[in-house]
């Protein structure tokens, strides 16, 4: 049986230049980070609401709030938090879409390998089970305008 999840999550930049921007667990060095009390990683949050989607459960933020409460920031850690979801129901990730709208970061094709590689080793897949796209949104709406980064993730798990 396969079970899919879609998920989404935006964030603003800071623009204070007080916090490194983190895009699939991956520091980048082009732009400010994003608004959150987290990291902003808001791949990672995409991906976390597409996988909880796929198992039943709730938004990042039923969970990761009180992980943020007791200090913890990494956006990897409330993404182990999914995955265990995914074990516990007897399930493994088969693949992961992710769909990023912004006029900034311009990623670099290495970057984008770093981030492939970064998801796949969190979900235990092949780097060839993670497909990375991105789009500026030619203006149409903030994240094209470079105002913050928009993410939309697909997963589909099946059992294991």
């Amino acid at each position: 049986m396969v079970r899919v999840g879609l998920g989404t999550d935006s964030h603003a930049f800071e623009e204070d230049g007080t916090k490194p921007l983190v895009l699939g667990g991956v520091k980048l060095s082009e732009c400010d980070g994003l608004k959150a009390r987290s990291d902003g990683d808001v791949v990672l949050h995409a991906l976390f609401n597409a996988i909880s989607q796929a198992c039943g459960g709730e938004s990042i933020g039923y969970y990761a709030d009180e992980m943020c409460d007791r200090g913890i920031m990494d956006s990897r850690e409330y993404l182990k938090l999914a995955l265990e979801m995914v074990r516990g129901m007897g399930y493994r990730i088969n693949n992961i879409g992710i769909m990023v709208e912004a006029k900034r970061p311009c990623v670099a094709v290495e970057d984008s390998r770093r981030m492939k590689r970064s998801i796949a080793r969190l979900a235990e897949i092949s780097d060839a089970e993670v497909g990375i796209t991105y789009t500026s949104g030619e203006e149409l709406t903030s994240f094209g305008r470079g105002e913050g980064v928009y993410v939309q993730a697909v997963v589909s798990i099946v059992k294991a």
